[in-house]
């Protein structure tokens, strides 16, 4: 299992970026959480397997069609303890 941890920036609130996100990740079998940022960024920690989140991780940089996706960082981080995929 291998976990990673995405900072979305760019116009990624408001505009169905975390419910899009979870749809991608549940398709690709991932778990883990989307939640907006005070800063205006997105974070995406992902759990699975490591091409799955390969797969999110390039899906990220153009996110929805309404999104503007300006960078995406990764970070390695601890496995996702949660069960599925929220939109916190």
């Amino acid at each position: 299992m291998a976990a990673a941890r995405f900072l979305v920036s760019g116009r990624v609130q408001g505009v169905c970026f975390r419910a899009s996100t979870r749809e991608q990740a549940l398709a690709l079998g991932l778990r883990g959480v989307a939640r907006n940022l005070a800063d205006g960024r997105v974070e995406v920690i992902a759990c699975g397997e490591q091409e799955a989140i390969a797969m999110l991780e390039r899906w990220l940089h153009e996110g929805p069609p309404a999104a503007r996706v300006e960078q995406v960082l990764r970070e390695s981080c601890a496995e996702w303890t949660g069960v599925g995929f929220s939109t916190a």
